[in-house]
């Protein structure tokens, strides 16, 4: 049984790791017949968004502990994850990515991805273990994998960091992938096109299933 290491920010879309990304992203790897194993830096967040209301509120929470919720407690460190033990890795999308895992809510096209993570990353992709990327995480990549090719849906910010940072964008709609056969990466947009639910599970289950083809 192939497995997938899944990297979360937190929990919730605005500071943290996108709640459906995350969840469609679990069952379509236990779907496809394979285990994840969960992690997530042991961190304070950037910040704490009050979801209701969408005002950044005076709080401090960890990054590692509000992932915990949505691993249901089992989850592990970043500081953990030894890609020689899995198969391929994959990123839900949500804020937390580029609040938590980068600077790039904060930085914009000068922003840097986190150092543990971008060790990982670089030691996966010299084992040959291929990277999902879901919504906004394929902007991590971009910085860690110069001139590789990604999707991030439409034409935004974003895409444009990406792409000042030497990477290829596709534009693409909702449920299609972009592989990138040379970094081995699979990515789709999810969440930064205008999605419901069923479209963010199809979404999850073509990432894994081109994911499995690289591994």
């Amino acid at each position: 049984m192939k497995k997938i290491a899944v990297i979360l920010s937190g929990c919730g879309v605005s500071d943290g790791s996108e709640i459906h990304e995350a969840t469609l992203a679990l069952l379509a790897i236990r779907k496809a017949g394979c285990e994840y194993s969960v992690f997530a830096p042991d961190k304070e967040q950037a910040d704490v968004v009050n979801h209701y209301s969408g005002a950044v509120v005076d709080e401090k929470r960890n990054v590692l502990a509000e992932s915990a919720r949505i691993a249901r407690g089992k989850i592990s460190p970043l500081s953990e994850l030894n890609p020689e033990k899995f198969d391929a890795i994959v990123f839900p999308g949500g804020f937390g990515v580029a609040k938590n895992l980068s600077d790039y809510a904060y930085k914009g096209e000068n922003y840097s991805v986190i150092p543990e993570l971008e060790k990982i990353l670089l030691r996966a992709n010299k084992l040959k273990k291929p990277v999902g990327a879901m919504c906004i995480s394929p902007i991590l990549l971009a910085k860690v994998f110069r001139g590789c090719r990604i999707t991030l849906g439409d034409v935004c910010g974003a895409s444009e960091a990406a792409v000042k940072n030497g990477a290829e964008h596709v534009v693409t709609t909702h449920g299609e992938t972009v592989v990138d056969e040379k970094y081995r990466i699979v990515s789709t947009p999810a969440y930064m096109l205008d999605a419901n639910i069923v479209q963010i599970a199809e979404s999850a289950d073509n990432l894994v299933r081109e994911l499995l083809k690289l591994v």
